[in-house]
């Protein structure tokens, strides 16, 4: 009787320890789940922490590639291909600076909230700010520079379209004065000839009273204007032929051709007009 009391008594204790167990080892599971819960917590605020300071520092580099190309096509910014270069690597510089900026001051605001390595963030961050700020200066001395360029390149092109200007006057200058130089040399080249029966040479004034040219009164449009340097022959159509105007001898010859008529060949053109710019001969 006494031991059936017993065997009951045990397996109540049984039960009770077997339940103690369990709940100790829910406890247990729960404080691991949470604990896995606070590490993949920080394990991604950590991943997105690295995230965004490896963009800040891709950021520079892109910044440093896009100052390189500008260096380079700095050196010859007249052309307007390398202008458009230059303009559209500054503006990406400037976009890419203000993302860096953006995300600089969301890893400042993060400070306030994370449980991440405060001290050691706060350095990097320190660090990401210190190259900005380094960057900033550089690209502003690069704007002053490129500034600077844009006087000088303005003043240039100022000088040159001057210069042009000059140049065209110049050359307008000139032309006008080889056209009257040669203007000039042509008259000073020019003569005037006429040939024409007795009646006619009175008839215009050219004759009067045995002289020939007495007045300034004759008919001017009834001579043949001519250039002495080239024209040496003057073929009279007449077998009659008188030289009324003073040339000098041995300047000239008048010759017969097949039909008997007769050319003035002029042999010596300086001599011949030296003494009279206009020749007048008589013919029958």
């Amino acid at each position: 009787m006494k031991k059936l009391f017993i065997l009951p008594l045990c397996l109540l204790a049984l039960t009770a320890c077997t339940e103690g167990k369990k709940a100790a080892e829910e406890r247990a599971q729960h404080e691991r789940d949470s604990l896995m819960q606070v590490i993949d917590e920080k394990e991604t605020e950590l991943n997105d922490i690295m995230g965004s300071i490896n963009e800040i520092q891709e950021g520079f580099r892109l910044i440093n590639e896009a100052e390189g190309r500008i260096t380079v096509a700095n050196g010859n910014p007249e052309a307007a291909s390398t202008r458009g270069v230059i303009r559209e690597n500054m503006e990406f510089i400037q976009q890419t600076m203000q993302q860096n900026r953006d995300k600089i001051a969301q890893l400042k605001q993060r400070l306030k909230t994370t449980t991440v390595n405060v001290e050691k963030l706060t350095k990097t961050i320190e660090n990401l700010q210190k190259q900005l700020d380094e960057q900033n200066s550089r690209v502003q001395e690069l704007e002053a520079q490129l500034a600077e360029k844009d006087v000088q390149i303005a003043e240039q092109g100022e000088q040159i379209s001057q210069l042009n200007e000059n140049v065209t006057d110049l050359k307008n200058e000139n032309q006008q004065k080889q056209e009257t130089i040669q203007a000039q040399d042509k008259d000073l080249h020019s003569a005037w000839f006429v040939f024409g029966t007795k009646a006619e040479l009175k008839e215009q004034k050219i004759l009067q009273k045995g002289d020939v040219l007495k007045n300034g009164d004759f008919n001017k449009d009834y001579f043949t204007k001519i250039d002495t340097r080239i024209d040496k022959e003057i073929k009279l159509y007449s077998k009659s032929a008188e030289i009324l105007t003073n040339h000098p001898a041995g300047s000239y010859i008048l010759e017969r051709d097949a039909k008997k008529q007769y050319t003035l060949k002029i042999t010596n053109p300086d001599k011949f007009w030296s003494t009279s710019k206009y020749l007048v001969i008589q013919v029958k």
